[in-house]
C-alpha cells in the first residue's frame, strides 16, 4: 500500500496526494475488474458490451497507469512491470478495433518496443531475483518474471506479424481485441487474488480467489474458438471444377 511506505512524519500535502492515488488505483480495479466482467459474458456488438468495454478501457488504464508510476517509488518492481504489460494489453486491444481494418499507424509501432521493454524488464526480474534469498524480489516469487515475459513475448511477436502484414482485418482482428482484453482481465483478477488487505475476511488466503481469473481465460479460450469456427462456416467454399464436354459430343 502506498500510505503504509510513507513516513510517520510526511508532510501532510504528500498523504494527501498518496490516499487520492491510492483511491484513484482501487476505484479504477474495482470498476474495471466488474465492467471487464460484464463485457464478457454480453452478447458481442450490442450496446451493453459497448457500455462495458469502453468502461473497461478507461478504468483499467487508471488502474494500470498508477500502478506504472507509483510502484517503482516503493518500490516494487514486479508490481511496476505488470502495470506497463496490462496498460500495454488494454490499449492495444482498444486500438485493434477503434483503428480501420488493414491499417497500422506509428501506435502499433511504439506498442511493439513497448512489449519488448516488458519482455526484457520481466526477464531481468526473474534473473535478478533468482540470485535473492528464496527467489523472491520486493515480496513476490522471482519466476513471475519469466511467465509474465513469456506472455509478453508472444504479444511481441503477434505485434511484428500483423505490422509486417499492413494491419488485420475480418476474425484476426477481433481475435487480436478478444485475447488482449481477456488477458489484461484475467492478469486484474490474479492481482486482486495476491492483494490480501482488498479482500473480505472470510476469503482472504482462500485459493477459491483464483477462480475469476481462471474463468476468464477459460471464457478466453472458448470465444477465440467460437471466432475461429464461425469465420471458418462463413468462409466461401472452392467451387468445384466442372467438367469438359467429351471431345466426341462437341466435334459430332
Amino acid at each position: 500500500m502506498i500510505i503504509s511506505h510513507l513516513a510517520p512524519g510526511a508532510p501532510v500535502v504528500l498523504r494527501v496526494i498518496a490516499e487520492a492515488v491510492l483511491a484513484l488505483h482501487v476505484s479504477g480495479a474495482t470498476v474495471g475488474l466488474a465492467s471487464g466482467t460484464v463485457a464478457l459474458v454480453a452478447p458481442k456488438g450490442r450496446r451493453l458490451h459497448q457500455v462495458a468495454g469502453t468502461t473497461f478501457f478507461l478504468a483499467m488504464l487508471t488502474m494500470s497507469g498508477v500502478a506504472a508510476v507509483t510502484a517503482p517509488l516503493l518500490p516494487d518492481q514486479v508490481s511496476a512491470m505488470m502495470g506497463v504489460f496490462v496498460f500495454y494489453l488494454t490499449a492495444t486491444a482498444w486500438s485493434a478495433v477503434q483503428r480501420p481494418a488493414s491499417q497500422i499507424g506509428r501506435f502499433e509501432t511504439g506498442a511493439a518496443l513497448v512489449a519488448a521493454a516488458v519482455v526484457v524488464g520481466d526477464l531481468a526480474i526473474g534473473v535478478i531475483g533468482g540470485q535473492m534469498p528464496k527467489g523472491v524480489i520486493d515480496g513476490e516469487p522471482s519466476q513471475i518474471g519469466y511467465v509474465f515475459g513469456a506472455i509478453a513475448a508472444l504479444a511481441l511477436l503477434s505485434d511484428i506479424r500483423m505490422i509486417r502484414q499492413g494491419g488485420l482485418a475480418g476474425p484476426k482482428r477481433i481475435a487480436r481485441h478478444l485475447w488482449r482484453m481477456c488477458a489484461a482481465l484475467a492478469i486484474a483478477w490474479g492481482s486482486f487474488a495476491g492483494q490480501p488487505r482488498a479482500q473480505p475476511e472470510a476469503l482472504r488466503g482462500s485459493p477459491w480467489l483464483l477462480t475469476p481469473a481462471l474463468v476468464v481465460v477459460a471464457a478466453m479460450i472458448f470465444w477465440l474458438v467460437r471466432v475461429q469456427w464461425r469465420a471458418q462456416r462463413k468462409s466461401p467454399k472452392p467451387r468445384s471444377a466442372i467438367p469438359a464436354a467429351p471431345l466426341h459430343g462437341v466435334l459430332s
